[in-house]
């Protein structure tokens, strides 16, 4: 037991009380909506009066039939005895009914340095600033607890936003302190869908196309081609051809004499100085008389 400067003594109990809850409709002070101040009874003052409590008065609210806890301030006490009216948004959180039983507890927390938020639709991100707005709308802010989903109005449009982290506890102070803010992706966001370009696609090559070119045969060298003329100025046999140079066997003109032509060639003859090989010994011109 301490006491103060005044003698009224104090104790180092923690605040704890039991009190039905009710939403702000109850009452007849809708800016509770805009914020996580609770409204409790005269009696509650009295007895944290009696207290060694922190300022500002901050509280630990838990439902016992769900086992859900969160965090607020106090606006007032002027509820009625054993009565607490608190946001609606926050009876959705903790999962309260009207007229639940709900305990409200004394609690520290630190002030916090970061704190991540998740906003329920991406049209929150649509607004000009809303980084200014969500500052304006903290300033009616006590606490943050990770887990709480708090309601941010803005243009007749409310928005709803989850504490998903928050530095360095789990339920941090945001009075007069300098927080961090970053904010996750919405929850209806929807990454954007790659579009994958259409494969390209190459003509398969014909069995044509695919064998490739015949290569170039060599000139092979064929020797005296063109007409050739006998000896004895007749005509021969072989008119016109040729002989591959890859002859295994060379066929020898036999005479028994040379006699030189006499008469004018025929017509098409080629030039002399061609030789013919190949005429049989029937075929040999005949001897030239001396």
């Amino acid at each position: 037991m301490y006491f103060g400067n005044y003698g009224i003594p104090y104790s180092s109990a923690p605040f704890e009380q039991n009190y039905r809850c009710y939403s702000a409709s109850f009452i007849d002070k809708p800016h509770l909506e805009n914020g996580d101040k609770v409204v409790m009874p005269p009696s509650a003052l009295d007895r944290l009066a009696s207290l060694r409590i922190d300022y500002p008065m901050l509280f630990e609210v838990h439902n016992p039939s769900t086992l859900r806890t969160s965090h607020c301030g106090v606006l007032e006490f002027v509820a009625e005895e054993g009565m607490i009216y608190m946001p609606y948004w926050m009876m959705q959180n903790m999962l309260l009914q009207e007229g639940d039983i709900v305990r409200v507890k004394s609690a520290t927390l630190p002030k916090g340095t970061f704190v991540k938020l998740q906003p329920h639709t991406k049209d929150f991100l649509d607004i000009s600033n809303p980084k200014a707005v969500l500052e304006t709308t903290l300033r009616n802010f006590s606490c943050l607890t990770i887990g709480d989903n708090i309601m941010v109005a803005y243009n007749n449009k409310k928005y709803y936003i989850d504490i998903i982290e928050s530095k360095p506890a789990n339920a941090i102070s945001i009075i007069e302190t300098d927080c961090e803010v970053d904010f996750a992706p919405p929850l209806d966001y929807k990454e954007p869908e790659r579009v994958t370009p259409p494969p390209v696609s190459v003509p398969a090559q014909s069995s044509q196309d695919a064998t490739p070119p015949p290569e170039p045969e060599e000139p092979k060298f064929s020797a005296f081609t063109g007409t050739g003329r006998r000896l004895d100025g007749k005509p021969g046999k072989l008119s016109t051809g040729s002989i591959p140079s890859t002859s295994s066997t060379t066929p020898t003109a036999t005479t028994s004499s040379v006699q030189k032509p006499t008469g004018t060639p025929p017509a098409g003859a080629q030039r002399p100085g061609k030789l013919v090989f190949g005429g049989g010994s029937s075929n040999a011109p005949a001897a030239a008389k001396v």
